[in-house]
């Protein structure tokens, strides 16, 4: 199955009742993105809030979610690990890649996100709506799959390895250390070997530029047939949007390192950090 799906496929689906769809819609600024939702979603989408269905063991920003804690929210959605399920943002193609990954993590494959995102359902002529429903709850099954994800001890054990190659998906400046960090009490930089890669060259109105261009970026960046890959970012949100590329690519084996720079960069911790290009 293809990484995403077009507005008029998406219709189709809910024409014939065989899709489930989630707002995974998020901001760094600190947006309300539920109450946009509130105000206008695709009809009987629903919201999957990041930071309420992620581990709140930790003071790191929307860690993943344990199995359990994913199942019993997603089975509230009414939603079944058979499902199809389709997610979209506001934004075109942001958080929304972040949700698939989860789903992914959790072992669901028949996962899609929206092309475009709200916008290019909108500027297709589709509806909108600010009916919501209380779906009835159901039993959801999650197949955990722990080789998609790391924590900072796989990290630094890769670091020392000098076998994989890390793509960091934050802006280059943030990469270079020449811009500060959104988030207080990070240091400037990347991790060192790592390559900076920002989200936004793989993004082209809102959704994955074509697969051959996706394939001459990943070239670029050092992707080869095998090896492994690492993708992170600030806060684990974009890394997901290089993971979603690297798999629409034929990539599926790269892993994510969830706690990304909100973690490796915290000036309490002794970790390496690389400034400069």
């Amino acid at each position: 199955m293809t990484t995403q799906i077009e507005p008029r496929d998406l219709a189709k689906l809910m024409e014939d009742g065989a899709v489930k769809i989630l707002d995974g819609s998020w901001a760094l600024d600190g947006t309300d993105m539920r109450a946009l939702y509130k105000a206008d979603h695709i009809p009987g989408a629903q919201f999957f809030d990041l930071e309420a269905i992620s581990d709140h063991s930790t003071l790191l920003p929307h860690m993943a979610p344990s199995p359990d804690q994913f199942s019993a929210a997603i089975g509230n959605m009414g939603i079944s690990e058979t499902d199809h399920v389709v997610i979209y943002d506001r934004l075109g193609l942001f958080s929304a890649a972040r949700v698939w990954w989860t789903f992914r993590l959790m072992g669901h494959e028949k996962v899609q996100v929206l092309r475009g995102g709200l916008p290019a359902w909108k500027a297709a002529g589709f509806p909108v709506t600010d009916q919501t429903s209380i779906p009835d709850p159901i039993t959801y099954a999650a197949s955990h799959t722990p080789e998609n994800i790391i924590n900072i001890n796989d990290l630094q054990n890769i670091l020392k390895a000098e076998d994989s190659l890390i793509l960091d998906a934050r802006p280059k400046a943030r990469f270079e250390g020449t811009a500060p960090e959104p988030r207080a009490g990070l240091r400037s930089g990347h991790m060192p070997g790592s390559r900076s890669l920002p989200f936004g060259e793989l993004v082209r109105n809102g959704a994955l530029k074509p697969k051959e261009e996706l394939h001459a970026i990943f070239q670029f960046c050092g992707v080869g047939d095998t090896g492994p890959i690492v993708t992170t970012c600030g806060s684990g949100v974009t890394a997901a949007i290089i993971s979603m590329a690297l798999f629409e690519t034929g990539h599926t084996s790269a892993r994510l390192y969830d706690g990304s720079w909100a973690e490796w960069g915290q000036e309490s911790l002794d970790n390496p950090v690389v400034t400069g290009a």
